[in-house]
C-alpha cells in the first residue's frame, strides 16, 4: 500500500476545499431551484441590499409570461410569448384568445446574448393570457418545458434541436385548465413527471430521454395547477400529486398510489408546492389554497397513510396559492391569497404568528393574491436570510423570525407589467444562481448581482 506523506494529504484537503467551495456557485435547473425546496445554498453572497442597490450586470427583451427562468452551466433558459403589440384584458373568469409563438429563449448567463431560440405558433384561449406559466427544467443535457396549452417539448441544451414532444390535448384528450397548464415538469430519476389531465392521466411519467410513457396515474374533477413534488416519506421517496380534489402520494416509479386525502380548494386552484418538515409531531405536511382551505397533516412512519392534524380556520392557518410557503423550525410562512399578507403562522396549532403588505403589494388595504416568491439563504455557518421579490418589481432582503418581519434592504428590479384585480402586478418565480438573481416581466429579463 502506497503512504501519502501529510504534506500531501495537506495539499489535497487544499484542493478539496476549493472544489467545494467552487461547487457551491449553485445552478437553478429548475422552479424552486436544484432541489425544488426554495432554498439558495451559495456563499459568498450579500448579507444585505445598500441603500444604493445591487450592481445590475445586464438587461435583455424578452415576451409575456409568468414562466421563470432557469440557468444551469452559465445559461438561462427562459419561456415567454411573443404575440402582436396591443393590451391584453384580463378576464379572471373567462378565457381571451389570442394568437402568438411560445418560444424558449437560450442566454448567456454572464452577458445575456442570446445563444439560441425555439418557437412554435401558438394559439391561446386561457384566462391572463400573457404567455406559459411554466419554468423549464433543465438535467443531463436536456431542457423540458411545457406550454400554457399543454404543448411539451424536450430540446437539446446545447443547440435548442426537438429531441421529442407532445400534446396533451392530442395525446392525452386532457382540456386546457382555464388558466392554463401550470405544473412545472419534474425529473425524478431517468423519468420526468407531468401534471397532464384527462381521464386516468392527472399525472404522467415519460421517459426523460425519449418521451415514452412509463406510467399514468389518477382521475379528478380537474387536474388543478400544483406542480408534481417529490418528498421523503417512511424511509423512501413519494411524489404528491395534488389534484382538484385530492391530495395524492404516489411512488414514483410505478405511479402506484400510497394515500389520498381530501383536500379541495375553490375553482380547482390547487397551486402551492405542499411543504414537509420533521417537527415534535413527527413528520408533517402542509397544503392550503383558495377557499379557506389548509391543512396539516402528519404522514405514518412507514409512509402508507397521512392524518390531519389540524383544518384553517377564518382568522388561522395561511391560504397560499402562485406563491408557496415554507417552513423554518416550527413556523410557517407564507403569502395569503386572502388578505394578501405575508403570514408567520405556528405550525403546531395554525395560529398566526403576525402578517405584513410590505413585502407584498407594499400598500396599506388588503388585497387578493397580494404575492411574494419567498426563497430562503442558507449557506453554511450563515445565519440565514430570506429572498423575497414582490408583485411590485422589488427584491428584497429580510429576517424572518415568529417574533417579526424585519427587512434589510430591498431595491426595484422590474417594473410590474401585467395587471390583477385592478393593481398592477410582476409574477413570476426568479432564479437564483452564479451569486446573481434573474427575473423577469413580460418586457425584460435582468440579471443582479449579489456576490459579496
Amino acid at each position: 500500500m502506497t503512504t501519502v506523506p501529510p504534506s500531501r494529504w495537506l495539499t489535497i484537503a487544499a484542493c478539496l476545499t476549493v472544489v467545494t467551495a467552487v461547487a457551491r456557485a449553485d445552478d437553478w435547473p429548475q422552479w424552486m431551484g436544484p432541489s425544488r425546496d426554495g432554498v439558495w445554498r451559495e456563499a459568498g453572497v450579500v448579507r444585505t441590499i445598500p441603500a444604493a442597490g445591487l450592481s445590475v450586470k445586464w438587461r435583455v427583451p424578452v415576451r409575456g409570461g409568468y414562466a421563470g427562468p432557469a440557468v444551469v452551466g452559465g445559461r438561462v433558459y427562459l419561456a415567454d410569448y411573443d404575440r402582436p403589440h396591443g393590451p391584453l384584458a384580463n378576464d379572471p373568469n373567462g378565457r381571451t384568445v389570442v394568437m402568438g409563438r411560445e418560444r424558449i429563449l437560450c442566454l448567456d448567463a454572464v452577458s445575456g446574448k442570446l445563444l439560441w431560440k425555439h418557437e412554435e405558433e401558438r394559439p391561446y384561449a386561457i384566462s391572463y393570457a400573457s404567455g406559459p406559466r411554466c419554468t423549464p427544467t433543465a438535467a443531463g443535457g436536456l431542457v423540458h418545458a411545457l406550454g400554457a396549452e399543454g404543448n411539451l417539448v424536450c430540446l437539446d441544451a446545447a443547440t435548442g434541436r426537438v429531441v421529442w414532444s407532445k400534446d396533451f390535448k392530442r395525446d392525452y384528450a386532457a382540456p386546457t385548465p382555464i388558466w392554463g397548464f401550470c405544473g412545472h415538469p419534474l425529473v425524478v430519476d431517468d423519468l420526468l413527471v407531468c401534471l397532464v389531465g384527462g381521464e386516468g392521466s392527472v399525472a404522467v411519467a415519460f421517459e426523460a430521454r425519449t418521451g415514452r410513457e412509463r406510467w399514468r396515474a389518477l382521475s379528478a374533477s380537474e387536474s388543478g395547477y400544483c406542480p408534481p413534488t417529490l418528498i421523503g416519506a417512511g424511509g423512501s421517496r413519494q411524489l404528491l400529486i395534488w389534484d382538484a380534489d385530492k391530495l395524492n402520494a404516489l411512488e414514483p416509479g410505478t405511479g402506484r398510489v400510497c394515500w389520498s386525502q381530501p383536500l379541495k380548494p375553490m375553482y380547482g386552484m390547487s397551486i402551492m408546492a405542499p411543504r414537509v418538515a420533521d417537527t415534535a409531531a413527527g413528520r408533517v405536511l402542509f397544503a392550503s389554497g383558495i377557499g379557506r382551505v389548509a391543512a396539516l397533516f402528519t404522514l405514518a412512519g412507514d409512509g402508507s397513510a397521512a392524518s390531519v392534524l389540524w383544518r384553517g380556520e377564518p382568522t388561522s392557518a395561511v391560504f397560499c396559492a402562485n406563491s408557496t410557503p415554507f417552513i423554518a423550525g416550527e413556523t410557517l410562512y407564507g403569502c395569503d391569497c386572502d388578505t394578501g399578507m405575508l403570514t408567520a403562522v405556528d405550525l403546531a396549532t395554525g395560529r398566526r404568528h403576525w402578517e405584513t403588505l410590505a413585502p407584498t403589494t407594499a400598500g396599506q388595504r388588503r388585497s387578493k393574491h397580494g404575492t411574494a416568491f419567498l426563497v430562503q439563504h442558507e449557506p453554511p455557518g450563515d445565519g440565514g436570510r430570506t429572498w423575497l421579490f414582490s408583485e411590485t418589481g422589488d427584491l428584497i432582503v429580510a429576517r424572518l423570525s415568529p417574533e417579526r418581519y424585519e427587512e434589510l434592504g430591498r431595491m426595484h428590479v422590474l417594473d410590474p407589467t401585467n395587471e390583477c384585480f385592478g393593481r398592477e402586478v410582476v409574477w413570476s418565480h426568479p432564479a437564483f444562481a452564479d451569486r446573481c438573481v434573474f427575473a423577469r416581466n413580460d418586457r425584460e429579463l435582468v440579471c443582479v448581482s449579489a456576490a459579496e
